[in-house]
């Protein structure tokens, strides 16, 4: 049985009421640390809309938070830094901001996410790390992939991707050249191709390919309609064999210099250069896209279970409880149970929970949501990371959670 740790800093800043997330849990060599925002130990938000100061504090308390673990920041493979964007911030600048609070040579895989909003007025960036430690304590070798004539990372001290042990985190690809120029701007089907191809370009290094993936999150300009996506996702269908990895696709606003889409994703593969058996689930009469795409909806590679993003549809992709954040979020909650299930897991074997829900900055949207998801653990709970959007991938969707378990 893997052993399970939690960690809750002494005098580290709280949410509004009382919930079962803490702040970071280890399973083996995995850490997954909770969204870290810049706030009090009384839920109140600090440094208000200054990004700098915030990033700054956040990457800080990430340090801290992993420091339970006996782990630091150069232990971090992964980085997803969703921050306050509306056109006026220059993203490379905000990396290199980020990269700078890393010791050197740390390199982690990185992927931006601007938004109009985050949780709370004046709260500009919240940052998730994922980091690996030796369940011994050692420090696990790292290698990156960085191929020749390939797109910038967005700052020296980071890497498209990391592999360690059999994990490999990708960073958010985009339609860019070597120089950072966006190619076919505002054309999401293009772009999507492209973006394809750049995530198997970086997985080659490490002897990986697009089948070694396990988890597959794709970020793309929409106002929440299925035609948003549609033509661009059945471009990057083609490029999954069936049973694909798990899945999650938002819409956002805004990406800069006229890209449509980004998209990130783990793989993993044997240390011998191997395919790792999977296991895949999809539970009878479970939810549906509305076209057929090759995800599925559970994955369980080695003693790692991903459930893709879980909404509230029906199997023939129809919404329900339209535009009912608290019944879509019990909904979503319930599938992901099932789906669990199926590996004969329960909730309380998740580590990480991210919730994507449709509201603006305030506090009461985000309590509420917290609340349900929040009552379905048994305490101490997973990691958990909230972020408000402005669209959902359809009409009337206000919820969208997907979840990282660990088999016992």
């Amino acid at each position: 049985m893997l052993k399970r740790s939690h960690y809750w800093p002494p005098g580290h800043w709280d949410w509004l009421i009382h919930l079962s997330f803490k702040h970071g849990c280890r399973c083996g060599p995995m850490i997954y640390v909770g969204g870290q925002v810049d706030k009090d130990i009384k839920g109140k938000c600090l440094n208000l809309y200054d990004l700098n100061t915030q990033t700054a504090t956040v990457m800080k308390h990430i340090r801290t938070v992993l420091s339970g673990f006996d782990a630091d920041h150069a232990d971090v493979v992964k980085l997803v830094a969703f921050y306050v964007n509306d056109g006026t911030v220059d993203e490379r600048a905000f990396l290199a901001h980020v990269a700078a609070q890393l010791p050197p040579g740390a390199r982690p895989a990185i992927t931006a996410v601007p938004l109009p909003w985050l949780a709370y007025p004046g709260m500009m960036v919240e940052i998730e790390p994922v980091a690996m430690r030796g369940a011994d304590g050692k420090v696990l070798a790292k290698s990156h992939s960085e191929p020749p004539r390939h797109q910038p990372t967005g700052a020296p001290n980071l890497a498209h991707a990391v592999r360690c042990g059999q994990m490999i985190h990708v960073g958010a690809q985009s339609a860019r050249d070597e120089v950072g120029r966006v190619l076919h701007p505002g054309d999401i089907v293009r772009q999507s191709e492209l973006v394809m191809q750049n995530l198997a370009k970086v997985l080659a290094p490490f002897g990986a390919t697009l089948d070694d993936a396990v988890k597959f999150n794709i970020w793309y300009v929409g106002q929440g309609t299925t035609a948003d996506w549609q033509k661009a996702a059945e471009v990057r269908a083609r490029f999954f064999k069936e049973p694909g990895p798990v899945a999650t696709g938002l819409p956002v606003p805004w990406l800069p210099d006229g890209e449509m889409i980004r998209m990130e994703l783990v793989a993993m593969l044997g240390e011998d250069g191997k395919s790792l058996p999977r296991q895949h689930v999809w539970p009878q009469g479970h939810w549906d896209w509305p076209i057929h795409l090759p995800y599925k909806h559970g994955l369980k590679c080695a003693d790692m279970v991903f459930v893709g993003g879980q909404v509230a549809l029906d199997a023939k992709g129809n919404v329900l409880e339209k535009g009912d954040l608290l019944k879509q979020t019990v909904i979503a909650m319930d599938n992901i149970a099932t789906v669990l299930d199926g590996f004969g897991l329960n909730l309380d074997d998740a580590v990480k929970n991210n919730a994507f829900y449709v509201g603006a900055a305030g506090p009461d949207t985000i309590v509420a949501n917290q609340r349900i998801r929040s009552a379905r653990y048994t305490e101490p709970g997973p990691a958990s990371t909230g972020v408000p959007v402005k669209f959902l991938a359809m009409e009337g969707m206000m919820t969208e959670i997907e979840i990282i378990a660990m088999a016992r």
